[in-house]
């Protein structure tokens, strides 16, 4: 089996494009380039790609991942030279290697870095937000509520967040605008959204635009 494990980035308008979109374009972006793609059997063969994690719609990334199954090895940059000239502005492929790790990318990722931009509502100092901050991560609880639909009926439950917020800093404080990084759960083990984080930080006392905020995927870890 040739495996070639693939980097790339999306942005620009490419951010509001569902996951499934995303699927398609890249099946359509094979074909184009001519990329020797092995195939599912059966009657409806499909191609053999999978990709790391999905990426929330609205949300940019400099690091999603995507494994590809090949029929004949081809060179790994002639395969990111290809794809790029086909690609629609804010999808780029960045890296292509060839790997033996018969994982899946799902399997292995354990975390990802965010940063987040948001918008104060209120007028407050850069040490005011940093104890906020500060208080927040020193909890050894956080909750939030989830509902879910079963049956007609709304069920809520209150679920700890705390364990997949592994960690949590100001670094950008610039008029009414602040940015965040933090490192989250991320995987089939366990996920955190990052705007779940947010209404939590909302919850702490950190008025911000809930509705209007830019979250950026810098990493995924494994």
């Amino acid at each position: 089996m040739l495996k070639l494990r693939i980097k790339f980035k999306k942005h620009l308008l490419m951010k509001y494009i569902s996951h499934l979109d995303l699927m398609r374009l890249f099946q359509r972006a094979f074909r184009r380039a001519s990329i020797p793609i092995e195939y599912s059997e059966g009657y409806n063969p499909k191609p053999k790609f999978s990709f790391a994690t999905a990426l929330a719609l609205g949300t940019t990334s400099e690091a999603e991942y995507m494994d590809l199954e090949l029929k004949e090895k081809i060179n790994s940059n002639e395969f990111i030279e290809k794809m790029n000239n086909v690609l629609p502005q804010g999808i780029e492929i960045l890296e292509a290697n060839y790997t033996d790790d018969k994982s899946s990318l799902m399997s292995l990722v354990k975390s990802s870095t965010y940063t987040i931009e948001v918008e104060l509502l209120e007028n407050i100092n850069e040490n005011d937000v940093k104890d906020i901050i500060d208080n927040f991560i020193e909890k050894d609880e956080i909750y939030i509520t989830k509902s879910k639909k079963k049956k007609g009926r709304t069920i809520k439950r209150d679920i700890d967040i705390r364990s997949n917020i592994y960690e949590l800093s100001l670094v950008s404080f610039e008029g009414n605008k602040i940015v965040l990084k933090t490192l989250l759960q991320t995987g089939s083990s366990g996920n955190l959204k990052p705007e779940l984080l947010i209404d939590s930080l909302i919850n702490e006392g950190l008025m911000v635009n809930s509705s209007d905020y830019k979250i950026h995927r810098v990493e995924l870890f494994t």
